[in-house]
C-alpha cells in the first residue's frame, strides 16, 4: 500500500473577487463615522459636517451599542434629508384639486409620530405627516396625504370615507406598503 503525500493548501496568489451579495451597498446617502470621546459620559450625540455625519458615543459603549446609535441617528439624518426635499405644500394643493378635497391651511414633516403615518386636526385645517414617509416611494406619501385630506371632509372611517380615499389610484398597494412596514397594522389610520 502507498502513501501519498498530504496535498499542500493551495495559497491564492491573488485576493479573490468578492461575490456580489458579499459587496455591502451605502444605507445611507453620505458617510458616518462614530467617534468615541472620553469627555461624553452618558449622552450621544450627532453633528453633519459636510457629507460626513460624526456620531459621537461614551468611549466606554460597546460595539453593538453604538451600532444601534450610529444606525438611529443615520436613519434621522436621512429622513431629514429626504423630507426637505419634498414640497408638502405644493404636493397637497395638487392632490386637493386633483380629488376634489379641501386644502389644509397648514402641512407639515413631524419626527415624532411613532404610531401614526399622518395626522389630520380638521377644526384648524392642519395635516402632520411621520417624517418616516420621506424614506417610503412617493405614491405611498401620495396615499397618506389623500387619506389625510379625506378626514378635511368626514372624521370618520366609514364608507363615504373609503370612497373618497379610494380614488386615488394605488390605495390598495399603498395600505400594503404601510402595512408591511409597521410594527401593528393601526398604525395606517
Amino acid at each position: 500500500m502507498s502513501r501519498a503525500a498530504p496535498a499542500r493548501p493551495a495559497v491564492p496568489t491573488t485576493e479573490p473577487e468578492p461575490k456580489a451579495l458579499d459587496v455591502e451597498q451605502p444605507r445611507w446617502p453620505f458617510e458616518v463615522q462614530v467617534v468615541r470621546s472620553t469627555r461624553r459620559k452618558r449622552t450621544v450625540g450627532a453633528q453633519m459636517k459636510g457629507d460626513v455625519l460624526f456620531v459621537t458615543v461614551p468611549s466606554w459603549m460597546s460595539r453593538a451599542e453604538e451600532a444601534v446609535w450610529r444606525d438611529r441617528w443615520a436613519d434621522r439624518f436621512r429622513r431629514k434629508a429626504n423630507a426637505d426635499r419634498v414640497d408638502l405644500r405644493e404636493r397637497s394643493t395638487t392632490l386637493a384639486r386633483r380629488y376634489d378635497l379641501p386644502r389644509p391651511r397648514e402641512i407639515h414633516w413631524s419626527d415624532g409620530m411613532k404610531s401614526q403615518w399622518g395626522s389630520c386636526t380638521p377644526s384648524i385645517s392642519t395635516i402632520r405627516l411621520s417624517s418616516r414617509l420621506a424614506a417610503f416611494p412617493s405614491w405611498v406619501l401620495d396615499y397618506v396625504i389623500v387619506h389625510e385630506l379625506a378626514h378635511l371632509v368626514v372624521l370618520a372611517h366609514n364608507d363615504e370615507f373609503w370612497r373618497i380615499v379610494h380614488q386615488f389610484p394605488k390605495s390598495e398597494r399603498a395600505i400594503g406598503y404601510l402595512i408591511a412596514r409597521s410594527d401593528d397594522a393601526e398604525d395606517i389610520d
